[in-house]
């Protein structure tokens, strides 16, 4: 009896989306992680991020002029390092994911407080900078899909 080629793919298939099932919520609270932990451990050597610029500026507009970058960059590292170890670590993740919420709110400011960095022609044309600020759409999504399983949700690889 000869099985259907078909049936080799359904067979694999079902296996892929199983292993992703079970595996992808921990690929992306790691991969959120690294990128949080590399991005900020960056900003603690000055002259090293290339982001450095762009946050020194956003955070002193607003702090209103109270913060100076030479503060707020360490700080911002710091921020940044935290959260990307909570999602290492998965305890405290609704902190962690609030302390990434926060954070981004300051990552999206330059948009409002500084258009002329974000981009070539408002609102379409990005700038480097702004290309860098508007991908974080993708880490807000992953915080969404990663806090969604803080209370035991998990992914189904099956409809229920």
């Amino acid at each position: 009896m000869r099985l259907h080629p078909f049936k080799y793919y359904d067979r694999i298939d079902q296996s892929i989306t199983w292993w992703m099932a079970r595996n992808g919520i921990f690929a992306l609270r790691i991969s959120i992680g690294l990128i949080f932990v590399w991005f900020g451990a960056l900003k603690f050597f000055p002259g090293v991020s290339p982001a450095e610029d762009l946050a020194g500026g956003s955070i002193e507009i607003l702090s209103f002029g109270l913060v100076q970058p030479a503060i707020g960059i360490p700080v911002l590292a710091a921020w940044e390092c935290l959260i990307g170890v909570g999602m290492f670590v998965r305890r405290y993740m609704r902190f962690t994911i609030l302390l990434l919420y926060v954070q981004m709110a300051g990552t999206f400011s330059p948009v409002v407080i500084m258009p002329e960095i974000v981009f070539e022609t408002a609102p379409l044309a990005l700038t480097m900078e702004g290309q860098y600020i508007v991908k974080n759409v993708v880490v807000i999504a992953a915080a969404l899909v990663i806090g969604a399983t803080v209370r035991g949700g998990d992914l189904k690889a099956e409809p229920h």
